[in-house]
């Protein structure tokens, strides 16, 4: 699977929360200033040639949804962002986070007992 671009996934995002979508429900959902419908389309065919989305047809419309769920990215970006920048090691991504206090004891707590199980 490949790594989203910004632009990606900030559509992916949007179709993620909505499931399935016409490219005007998905320019409707975006932040201010809205991407061009045209932008919008193209970004969806290039997730689409890259098997991220899936459509169905309507006549010439098309109604898309993800192909990859949000989980699976989101498991594969984890993955390569610990191997990139922290050795492999969730550790070493905790750490950085609790030295940057980026994460209360609280939270780390939380996630000291999700590891244990």
């Amino acid at each position: 699977m490949q790594e989203l671009t910004k632009a990606e996934e900030q559509v992916m995002q949007v179709l993620w929360s909505k499931e399935k979508a016409f490219v005007k429900e998905l320019v409707a959902e975006m932040a201010e200033p809205k991407p061009a419908y045209n932008t919008v389309s193209t970004i969806i065919r290039i997730l689409e040639r890259k098997e991220f989305v899936g459509f169905t047809a309507f006549g010439k419309t098309h109604q898309y949804f993800p192909l990859v769920s949000k989980e699976d990215y989101k498991t594969l970006i984890s993955k390569r962002l610990v191997s990139k920048y922290f050795e492999g090691s969730f550790e070493n991504l905790v750490s950085f986070f609790a030295k940057k206090e980026e994460i209360d004891l609280n939270e780390l707590d939380e996630i000291i007992k999700n590891l244990k199980k």
